[in-house]
C-alpha cells in the first residue's frame, strides 16, 4: 500500500454494545472496500478482528482489533472495539487514538448499556459521530423504532440520512436523503445497487425525513437558513461543506442503516466516513513537523514477542528509523514497521502523518509512551483508563510457580493496562485488579495458553487492624540462665487507647535508671514487634500509648534481647486487659444505577452491613453513597451489574476503620487462627 498524506487518512474507533455487529461491520467495510480478500463471519469465527481463541470461542470481541479499509483513494483506519464493559479499557486505548467514531446500534436491540457508555466517552472527548442501525435483514429489525431510541436515550440531534426499504426479510433497499435516490442492492455482490424509483408507500416517510435533515443542517450555517426559511434552492457544494462542519462541531448525528451480512448499504457507509469525517490533515499538524507518535496497544505474539501498534501524529516514520521514548528517555528502532489487517500485517517501508500501524520488539516502549525526535522531546498526556471495579486473590494451582505467575502476569498488564496486579506482603497474596469476573476469567485463559500457568481466583483477605478500648499496666520479665552467661531483662508497661488514626506512641517515664537508656529503645523495639499479633485475631494493634514507667536490670545478664524479650512479654500481658476490638476496613462506595433499580442497590448495600449516607442525581444516573465493610464487597461489581442489567457501575475508596462487630470479629478470630495452623 502507498503511503498516504494526511488529508487522505481517516481514524475511526467502532463502538457500540456487546452483540450489536462492530466486527461483522468493520469486517464488511474492509471486504467491499477490496482491503480484505475474505468476507467473514463471526459466527463461524472468521471475522477479520476477532483473531483471539478466547474470541472465537465467546463468539464476541475481547480485545481492541486493527483493520483498514481502502475507499476513493482514502485509507480509513478501523479500530473495532469490544463492547462489553468488562473490557472497556481497550475502547479507551481505541479511542484516543480515534478522530471520530462509528457508533453502532443494533436494528433488534436499540439503545443498550454499552451504547450509552460508549456515547459518553466519545462526549468526554468531543469526538464527531456517525450512528448506523446494524441487522436490518434480522426478524424484528425496526429502523424506526430504534431511531426514536437514539433520540431519547443517547442525542436528539440525531437525525436520518437513510431510510430502509423493508425491514427483516424484506429489506431490500435504501433511501439516500442527501442524493434522493433509493439503492436496490444486488444480493451475492459487495453492495453493488441500482437506482429505482422511490416506493410509493414511503414517499411522504422520505419527504418527512428529507426537510427535517435538511433544516438540521441548515440551521447551523447562517446563510444556507436564509435560502432554506426563503425557500431557496442550497448548492449541493455549500450543503456538503455545512454538513461536514455540522457533523464535525456534534450539532448533527447522521443516522444510517445497513445489512453487513449483506454488505447492503456498507457502500453509502464508506463514502459518508470519508465525506464527513475530518481527515488526519484537519485534526494534526503538518507533515513537516516534528515526530511525535504514541503506542497505543501493546499484544504479544508467540514466533514474535510484543508487537506494539502506534498512531503518528507528527511526522513520517521508515522502517529501521531511531526514536527517542520520551518517557523513559530512551532510544527505540523500529523494525518490522506494517500496516494491521486484522490478525495479517504488511511490512511497510514507511508511514506518514496521522496513520496507524504496528511496529515488533520495542524494547522499553508500552502502551502509552510517547515516542519523538531525541532533539524534541514530547510527551503526550496518558491514556484515560476506567478505575478497576473488582479485584481477587489469584494463586497458581502449582506449588513454586510464584514467579512464573508473576512474569506473566506483568505481560497481560502490558497488554491490557486496565488490568494490574500487585503482591501484597501483609495479606501475603497476590491481588488483580480489573473491571470484573470476565474480565478475570479471560486472564485466567491467557495465562494458562500463553505461559502454562493454571491460576485459580480466591477471596482476596482482609487487613484487619485491632486496638485498645481501655487501660491497664503490668510486668514482663525474660530470666534465663544457661551456666554461662545469663538473659535478665525486667519492664513495667502502661498501654492505652489513642484517637483513631493518631498511631503508635512510646513514652520513656523511667526514673533513677531502672533501666539503663541504653536499653530503652531495646523496649520500643519488643513492643512493635508484639503489637504486629494483636490479642485479639493476631492482626496489628494501632492506635495505642505504651509508657515504661519502672523495671530492673543486671549489670552481667541484661542485654538489648533481654529487654526486648521482655517488652514482648509485657506487652501480651497487658493488652489482654485493656478491653481490646477487632477493627475492620470501611470503603467509602459511590454506586451508580438507573433510578428503577435505586431501591434494589440501596436493598443491596444494606444486606452487605452498609451504612446508607445518601443520594443524589447525576446525569442520567442516580448516585448511592454508603459505607461498607471492605470484607463484605467481594465480587459486589458483579452483584450491581446484575442488580441493574449492567447499567451500573462504582466506586471505591477507603474510608477508615471501625469496630467489628462481636459475632463477626470472634468468626474472623477463629479463621485467622486457623489459616496461621495451616
Amino acid at each position: 500500500m502507498p503511503v498516504r498524506g494526511p488529508e487522505a487518512i481517516r481514524n475511526v474507533a467502532v463502538v457500540g454494545h456487546g452483540g450489536s455487529g462492530k466486527t461483522s461491520l468493520v469486517d464488511a467495510l474492509a471486504f467491499v472496500s477490496g482491503a480484505s480478500r475474505r468476507h467473514g463471519s463471526v459466527r463461524d469465527g472468521t471475522a477479520l478482528t476477532d483473531t483471539s481463541p478466547e474470541e472465537i470461542e465467546a463468539k464476541h470481541s475481547i480485545g481492541l482489533g486493527l483493520a483498514f479499509a481502502d475507499w476513493k483513494e482514502v485509507k480509513i483506519n478501523l479500530l473495532d472495539t469490544p463492547g462489553y464493559f468488562e473490557y472497556i479499557g481497550e475502547t479507551a486505548c481505541a479511542l484516543s487514538v480515534a478522530d471520530a467514531a462509528v457508533v453502532v446500534v443494533s436494528a433488534t436491540s436499540g439503545v443498550e448499556v454499552g451504547t450509552e457508555r460508549v456515547w459518553e466517552m466519545c462526549d468526554a472527548l468531543h469526538l464527531p459521530r456517525i450512528l448506523v442501525v446494524t441487522g436490518m435483514d434480522k426478524e424484528h429489525a425496526d429502523f424506526h423504532k430504534v431511531y426514536a431510541d437514539i433520540k431519547e436515550h443517547l442525542t436528539p440531534r440525531v437525525t436520518p440520512v437513510e431510510v430502509p426499504v423493508g425491514d427483516g426479510k424484506t429489506f431490500h433497499g435504501i433511501v439516500n436523503l442527501f442524493s434522493g435516490h433509493c439503492h436496490e442492492y444486488k444480493a451475492g455482490t459487495k453492495g453493488e445497487y441500482v437506482h429505482v424509483p422511490i416506493p410509493a408507500a414511503q414517499a411522504e416517510e422520505v419527504t418527512r425525513y428529507t426537510e427535517q435533515f435538511t433544516e438540521a443542517v441548515a440551521a447551523t450555517d447562517d446563510t444556507l437558513i436564509e435560502r432554506y426559511l426563503g425557500g431557496e434552492e442550497m448548492p449541493r457544494e455549500d450543503f456538503s461543506a455545512a454538513m461536514k462542519r455540522a457533523v464535525v462541531s456534534g450539532a448533527v448525528v447522521p443516522l444510517l442503516c445497513c445489512s453487513s451480512e449483506l454488505t447492503f448499504g456498507i457502500r453509502t457507509l464508506l463514502t459518508e466516513m470519508v465525506a464527513l469525517f475530518p481527515s488526519a490533515a484537519e485534526v494534526t499538524p503538518p507533515a513537516d513537523a516534528p515526530l511525535v507518535g504514541r503506542v497505543f496497544k501493546t499484544i504479544s505474539e508467540a514466533h514474535v514477542g510484543d508487537v506494539s501498534f502506534f498512531r503518528l501524529y507528527r511526522g513520517t516514520v521508515k522502517n529501521g528509523d531511531e526514536v527517542w521514548n520520551a518517557e523513559h528517555e530512551t532510544p527505540e528502532k523500529l523494525t518490522h514497521l506494517s500496516t494491521v489487517q486484522g490478525k495479517e500485517r504488511v511490512e511497510s517501508p514507511a508511514l506518514g502523518t496521522g496513520d496507524i500501524g504496528a511496529v515488533a520488539k520495542l524494547r522499553d516502549t508500552h502502551t502509552g509512551d510517547t515516542f519523538c525526535k531525541r532533539e524534541s522531546p514530547v510527551r503526550l498526556p496518558p491514556i484515560q483508563f476506567p478505575d478497576a471495579q473488582a479485584t481477587a486473590g489469584i494463586q497458581s494451582l502449582k506449588r513454586g510457580e510464584e514467579d512464573k505467575l508473576a512474569a506473566a502476569l506483568h505481560r497481560l498488564h502490558e497488554e491490557d493496562p486496565s488490568f494490574h496486579f500487585e503482591y501484597n506482603s501483609e495479606l501475603g497474596q497476590t491481588l488483580i485488579h480489573g473491571m470484573g469476573e470476565r474480565h478475570f476469567n479471560v486472564i485466567l485463559q491467557r495465562l494458562e495458553r500463553r505461559s502454562g500457568v493454571k491460576g485459580e481466583l480466591v477471596k482476596p483477605r482482609v487487613a484487619y487492624r485491632e486496638t485498645l478500648r481501655g487501660k491497664a499496666e503490668g510486668q514482663g520479665k525474660h530470666k534465663k540462665q544457661t551456666g554461662g552467661r545469663g538473659q535478665y531483662g525486667d519492664c513495667w508497661l502502661r498501654l492505652a487507647p489513642r484517637a483513631r488514626g493518631a498511631g503508635y506512641e512510646f513514652v520513656d517515664a523511667i526514673a533513677g535508671g531502672v533501666i539503663p537508656n541504653k536499653f530503652i529503645p531495646a523496649v520500643d523495639r519488643g513492643v512493635r514487634e508484639a503489637a504486629a499479633r494483636g490479642p485479639v485475631a493476631g492482626y496489628p494493634l494501632v492506635d495505642f500509648t505504651a509508657e515504661v514507667y519502672f523495671g530492673s536490670y543486671h549489670d552481667v545478664d541484661s542485654s538489648e534481647m533481654a529487654f526486648k524479650m521482655a517488652a514482648i512479654h509485657a506487652f501480651r500481658s497487658v493488652s489482654e486487659r485493656c478491653k481490646p476490638v477487632l477493627l475492620e476496613p470501611i470503603v467509602e462506595v459511590e454506586s451508580y444505577a438507573p433510578e428503577e433499580a435505586l431501591g434494589d442497590v440501596m436493598g443491596d448495600l444494606s444486606s452487605r452491613r452498609g451504612q446508607i449516607v445518601g443520594t443524589e442525581r447525576e446525569g442520567r444516573l442516580a448516585k448511592v453513597k454508603a459505607l461498607v465493610p471492605e470484607a463484605e464487597l467481594y465480587r459486589y461489581s458483579t452483584a450491581l451489574h446484575s442488580i441493574t442489567h449492567g447499567r451500573g457501575t462504582h466506586r471505591e475508596r477507603l474510608h477508615g476503620y471501625a469496630e467489628v462487630p462481636p459475632e463477626v470479629a470472634t468468626k474472623v478470630a477463629a479463621e485467622n487462627r486457623k489459616d496461621g495452623e495451616g
